[in-house]
């Protein structure tokens, strides 16, 4: 079966080493998706059975796998991802959780009203969220607060909960290429920069905690805190920058 020519939705995964679980994942993602989607899978030479994994489905048209000659990290390999996306809707997707059931529908829906939405998520095999830091919808406009709340780094953005629509992807690629981790907090600053935010309460993923999360899990030391910050503040600039250079895509800021 040949891919359609019009693509509705573009679902980009950066895979690596992800033979234990990405099976899973691409079954969850799959069962969301329409015949007009596509699921572009970049794996950045893994070095184990991920690809095996991935051709597992090459029987489904909508499943593109795209194989790094060398190792890239994984946010050259998203960037590279995105970069191949042919979708008018595109969500970014890590290669270890399960989608929920309606998430696909729900933010698309959001994505009428703005240009990026991002999500919560669940843990797998956790009850009760208890005091962890979740996304409010009623937070959505309040684009200064949310930027600040990155910088400091209590906004739990997460790419794995996030898309764009690909008529604004001018705020977010190509990825500045001093950026070495947390393209989803890139994304997220760009869009609250360019007023383009919108959160949903309603998780649409489960996530699953593992020692080879890129996301740690523990608190991390004190110099890598402030590189961190460093790299939010270079963020911000080029996302204002962004903007500007792109005033079609700029909606008010509010505090």
């Amino acid at each position: 079966m040949h891919a359609p020519e019009n693509i509705r939705v573009s679902v980009c995964m950066a895979a690596y080493r992800g033979e234990a679980y990405i099976k899973e994942q691409i079954d969850s993602i799959l069962s969301e998706l329409g015949q007009n989607d596509e699921l572009i899978v970049v794996d950045d030479a893994s070095g184990d059975g991920t690809v095996a994994s991935v051709e597992a489905f090459s029987g489904d048209s909508r499943v593109r796998l795209v194989r790094n000659e060398r190792n890239m990290g994984y946010v050259r390999t998203f960037d590279r991802a995105v970069g191949l996306a042919r979708g008018e809707y595109i969500f970014l997707s890590d290669q270890d959780d399960v989608w929920m059931p309606g998430r696909l529908q729900r933010m698309l829906d959001a994505l009428q009203e703005s240009a990026v939405v991002a999500t919560n998520f669940s843990i797998l095999g956790e009850e009760d969220p208890g005091k962890r830091i979740l996304l409010r919808s009623r937070d959505s406009r309040r684009n200064i607060r949310n930027i600040f709340a990155v910088i400091i780094g209590y906004r739990p953005y997460y790419g794995c909960g996030m898309a764009i629509r690909a008529d604004a992807l001018a705020l977010f690629a190509p990825i500045p290429g001093y950026v070495f981790e947390s393209h989803d907090l890139w994304l997220a600053i760009t869009a609250n920069a360019s007023g383009q935010m919108t959160h949903l309460d309603e998780p649409g993923l489960y996530r699953r905690l593992h020692d080879n999360n890129v996301t740690p899990s523990t608190r991390r030391p004190l110099y890598k805190i402030l590189r961190a910050r460093v790299l939010a503040f270079r963020m911000l600039a080029e996302a204002i920058r962004r903007r500007r250079a792109n005033p079609e895509l700029a909606r008010p800021v509010h505090f």
